[in-house]
């Protein structure tokens, strides 16, 4: 069960804290490593939030990882207290706030851009500015291959949606058949 306004309330805690001493971007780095290990090996996830291991051992488990992470001292309390208020399941969602948080900080927005074919790296450049004009915001730009798009392309910034595509176009020239008859 997803809990995204409580990891959402951890995660302002931490950027407001992060933009005091300017750590935000450690911190991110920090929390994005935590939730990739915690996300990817049920051991680790296992280790931190199974009710059946004392509170004590979970907390042992958190310091290690501490330690080998090398955080720093609020980092690393800020991760022990999500073991100790049995939160410790939600650091994936906590990651994930405190991205975004930090992308708005930073006016960066994150597309996605869909393609029948393979696009050359001057026109994902293009499609790049092309976006950056619109948002106002620096676009950071994933392609994908969809050959079922037809042709064309769909983009997709934030909330904001294009969707250029041959089977888009062939749908509504459909539909526009269909309302005449």
């Amino acid at each position: 069960m997803k809990q995204t306004i409580l990891a959402k309330r951890y995660a302002k805690a931490l950027f407001a804290i992060g933009k005091e001493d300017g750590k935000n971007e450690a911190y991110n780095e920090a929390l994005q490593a935590v939730a990739s290990l915690f996300s990817g090996s049920p051991d680790v996830q296992d280790a931190l939030t199974n009710p059946l291991y004392p509170l004590d051992v979970r907390e042992k488990a958190m310091t290690a990882l501490i330690k080998a992470m090398g955080a720093d001292t609020v980092m690393g309390n800020f991760l022990s207290l999500l073991v100790q208020k049995k939160r410790a399941m939600i650091i994936p969602e906590i990651a994930e706030s405190f991205q975004v948080m930090v992308d708005e900080d930073k006016n960066v927005s994150h597309g996605t851009v869909i393609s029948a074919v393979e696009l050359s790296t001057e026109l994902r450049g293009k499609i790049q500015d092309t976006l950056e004009k619109l948002t106002g915001k620096k676009v950071e730009l994933t392609a994908s291959v969809d050959p079922s798009i037809i042709g064309g392309m769909i983009a997709k910034v934030g909330d904001m949606v294009l969707d250029g595509s041959i089977r888009t176009q062939l749908a509504s020239l459909k539909d526009s058949i269909k309302g005449r008859e």
